[in-house]
């Protein structure tokens, strides 16, 4: 018996798109530090204009190198935001200094402003709050500010394990948006699960916290590195993801996306579409380029749609 001609399809029709994820996706932003940021000849080639790139200001990193940073991916039509580190700030001078050199010379509008890594103040200042209540930011235009959010707790403003002093900041940063013109949003430390998250949103929107949420996710990365990364910057219960990964053989040896956290997340918008996470932030732990490709190739981009809150795309 003859055997029918059998040919092979070359050209098979790409994955069909999820919606919600690509709703989420809509409007991401990603991190960058100096010295990573220098390797990338053109980051037109890698984001989508307009995407929101945040600057990590670590200890030891010359103002000069961040204004640089950030003057070019502004001419690269990125919408920057430099962190700015209250540990780290010697003084109210220091603070006005970096604010007036971003500006005039990269000009930027926009900053996370948060405590920082160092476990004890350098200089004038220990907390967001006490950067916020200078009032340099509000008088010299700055448009948004973001500040930071720990969907599991941090250990290093509650030793206890609780929540009452992030609770606390969250409430007087709720109110400092209330009374200045300073659109703000939370921007979280990285999480690897969707449950926690999703209990961590509610109970904020139940304290009458609607400052809208910036979620943050690891992009593309080993997983050795992940666990490097998640010990070292107190990820909470959602890095038993990471350790039942490691237990598994057969995805010991490959790398880890965050389509699981993002499905989920996705999946709970659109079927809630009053909960307060806004946005989605890459921390780009295995690279910017890996990075940035999984956010493309996952819908994302740099409009924010309509469904979301006019504020996310000011």
């Amino acid at each position: 018996m003859a055997l029918l001609p059998f040919s092979r399809k070359t050209n098979a029709a790409p994955p069909p798109v999820n919606r919600a994820i690509e709703a989420l996706m809509q409007g991401y932003s990603i991190e960058v530090m100096p010295r990573t940021a220098a390797k990338i000849d053109d980051f037109r080639a890698l984001l989508p204009a307009g995407t929101r790139v945040y600057i990590a200001h670590i200890e030891g990193t010359d103002i000069d190198e961040m204004v640089q940073t950030a003057r070019r991916l502004n001419a690269a039509g990125m919408t920057v935001m430099p962190h700015f580190p209250a540990r780290i700030i010697a003084d109210k001078r220091m603070l006005g200094d970096w604010i007036a050199r971003y500006q005039g010379e990269a000009d930027i509008r926009q900053g996370l402003i948060l405590a920082g890594n160092p476990a004890s103040q350098s200089g004038a200042f220990e907390s967001s709050m006490q950067l916020l209540e200078t009032g340099l930011f509000d008088a010299a235009g700055f448009q948004r500010l973001h500040v930071a959010g720990h969907p599991e707790g941090n250990r290093d403003i509650d030793p206890d394990g609780s929540d009452t002093n992030v609770m606390a900041a969250l409430k007087w940063k709720q109110m400092f948006a209330e009374r200045t013109d300073a659109r703000m949003a939370l921007a979280t430390q990285f999480c690897f699960e969707a449950k926690p998250v999703i209990a961590w949103v509610d109970a904020l929107t139940k304290a009458g916290i609607d400052l809208p949420v910036h979620i943050g996710i690891a992009g593309p990365a080993r997983l050795q590195t992940l666990i490097k990364f998640a010990i070292a910057c107190g990820v909470g219960p959602s890095m038993r993801v990471l350790q039942k990964r490691a237990m598994d053989v057969t995805k010991l040896v490959l790398p880890y996306e965050p389509t699981d956290i993002i499905r989920d997340l996705a999946a709970h918008k659109a079927a809630n579409p009053d909960f307060n996470v806004e946005a989605v932030h890459i921390f780009p732990l295995g690279g910017i380029t890996k990075s940035s490709e999984w956010a493309v190739a996952n819908g994302g981009s740099s409009s924010v749609p309509a469904i979301y809150s006019s504020k996310a795309s000011q």
